[in-house]
């Protein structure tokens, strides 16, 4: 007789690169997972093989295969699977896996995402104790001074911390491209604001060795072998 191996809905849903421990919890308790069209609960059981799992009114299922992409977010998209009358970055994609997009991003804002199935990937590089760079191009309202530009180098106090120093590099007197090594809420928006000024366009176009180079809005693309090689190498996790 056959033994049925069961396992817990939100190890489960981490186990399907879907989300970490702790999110599977949260979507559990806020009623977004259904097991065979009903309610899940925290600790429930569930036999992998026989029973249908859903988060957001879509089926879950183990991966197979890892992936991993890069997209130019254009406007107006926002940047979570949550299911909602926005158009999501998952609207606009043709990827045979289930994935998600790395951070949750302002809408109206247009710069490099990366898409994955791999938690451990989105784990390593939004969490603020790993310090991953990230570069943009900046283009501001009025013209930025060296003072001012200077001044974002160093420690700005916004939301009751002290940022780490930012690599800055002046492209012409309004635009100027900055590396940082950290994420806060809408970090460079209020870094500009708090030297008096406002941004106008904010483009990324790099995360760590994955850049953005040519990809129109809306395009995207597979990392290459190399791309990924460097990125896991650079993060000590393996592929």
């Amino acid at each position: 007789m056959e033994t049925i191996e069961k396992i817990k809905i939100h190890k489960y849903l981490s186990k399907s690169w879907v989300c970490s421990l702790r999110k599977a919890e949260e979507y559990i308790k806020n009623k977004e997972v259904f097991v065979n069209w009903e309610l899940a609960h925290i600790w429930q059981l569930i036999d992998p093989k026989n029973d249908k799992v859903e988060l957001w009114q879509k089926a879950v299922e183990e991966q197979k295969k890892l992936v991993y992409f890069k997209i130019n977010k254009p406007r107006g998209i926002v940047t979570t699977c949550a299911q909602n009358d926005e158009q999501n970055i998952v609207d606009i994609i043709d990827i045979k896996q289930r994935v998600f997009p790395i951070w949750r991003l302002d809408k109206d804002t247009t710069w490099l995402l990366i898409l994955t199935n791999d938690w451990r990937l989105a784990n390593y590089l939004m969490h603020p104790r790993y310090n991953h760079q990230k570069e943009y191009v900046v283009e501001t309202f009025w013209p930025i001074s060296d003072s001012q530009l200077e001044k974002m180098r160093n420690w700005i106090f916004i939301l009751w911390s002290y940022t780490k120093k930012a690599l800055i590099k002046r492209l012409s007197s309004w635009t100027f491209s900055i590396i940082i090594s950290e994420w806060k809420n809408r970090q460079i928006r209020r870094m500009v604001e708090s030297v008096w000024n406002e941004v106008k366009k904010l483009k990324r176009i790099r995360i760590e060795n994955i850049e953005l180079w040519n990809l129109d809005f809306w395009e995207y693309k597979e990392l290459t072998k190399n791309e990924k090689n460097e990125l896991f190498k650079r993060l000590w996790l393996e592929l």
